[in-house]
């Protein structure tokens, strides 16, 4: 594997990739990487001759009060890690590669209408930051594939939006999230729970389980999110939201939609913690004199 540190060497590395006609992956990520991460990294492996990683953590997409500054940089496993896995070329920028004019005068992306709510409601800027940093790597790297989770599954929506909006040549493809024996979505951030909240944690994955069992076996959306909401609470969650949405992350309307997703975003202590699931709502019983 090759790792780069600057545009022009990236340039030309994927120049010569391209005119031997062989199809590039993208796998975008923040680093200290995990399992779900390398799966990315698997399905990139399995879909395209060149599989490109790229290791940004993106200050555009961070808040005031979030972590930047204590975000785990680990490039010396993380390259070992992509190694194992097949990466063949690893572009690892700084900050002043990426904005060299600065931050507070960088062209930003919008990603209109899926970008409000869920984690657009209280992150506020950090879709337009995700979207930013997003269409800086597919025009650097111009890949034909480029993958992302699915457990940032209003992230996926955002960059499957800009893609279509802005008539990139590139297939998006979502990977199922990958899980710790016990349910909890792994995250990067998981590092930051004590073992009491690790222990607690699962409890997460299990409340949205039994959310989506009650909402397939009839129960009222309203009704099963106020539950699970309580659940939650009474669990000693902090909740920042719990809500089913529609096709493309649309609001959910009973009267037409029978498949949607899921979505939750709770804290313990200082940690915030996302899931999602898919899920399947019986059919309205036709009605008739």
């Amino acid at each position: 594997m090759r790792t780069l540190h600057d545009i022009a060497p990236l340039r030309e590395a994927l120049q010569a990739h391209r005119m031997a006609g062989r199809r590039i992956a993208l796998v975008p990520t923040m680093g200290n990487l995990h399992a779900g991460h390398l799966a990315l990294v698997d399905r990139a492996r399995e879909l395209a001759d060149v599989v490109v990683a790229t290791l940004f953590v993106n200050p555009l997409q961070f808040g005031a009060g979030e972590d930047f500054g204590q975000y785990p940089r680990t490039l010396d496993s993380d390259s070992d890690k992509l190694t194992a896995h097949g990466c063949d070329l690893l572009f690892a920028p700084g900050v002043e590669t990426l904005y060299p004019g600065g931050l507070e005068t960088q062209t930003q992306v919008h990603v209109p209408d899926v970008s409000e709510g869920l984690c657009g409601g209280t992150r506020i800027g950090h879709f337009d930051g995700v979207a930013t940093v997003v269409s800086l790597l597919f025009h650097l790297v111009q890949p034909d594939i480029a993958c992302f989770g699915e457990k940032d599954f209003q992230q996926l929506a955002v960059i499957r939006k800009l893609v279509a909006d802005l008539h990139f040549p590139i297939e998006i493809v979502g990977v199922p999230t990958v899980r710790a024996e016990d349910g909890l979505a792994l995250s990067s951030r998981n590092g930051y729970l004590g073992a009491d909240d690790r222990a607690l944690a699962p409890a997460f994955h299990r409340e949205l389980s039994r959310c989506r069992e009650a909402l397939a076996g009839g129960q009222s959306p309203d009704d099963a999110l106020a539950q699970a909401r309580q659940a939650l609470q009474a669990s000693g969650f902090r909740l920042d939201y719990l809500e089913i949405r529609g096709p493309a992350l649309a609001p959910f309307d009973i009267a037409r939609h029978t498949e949607g997703r899921l979505l939750g975003a709770v804290y313990l202590g200082s940690t915030r913690l996302i899931d999602n699931l898919a899920v399947s709502l019986p059919r309205p019983s036709a009605t008739g004199d």
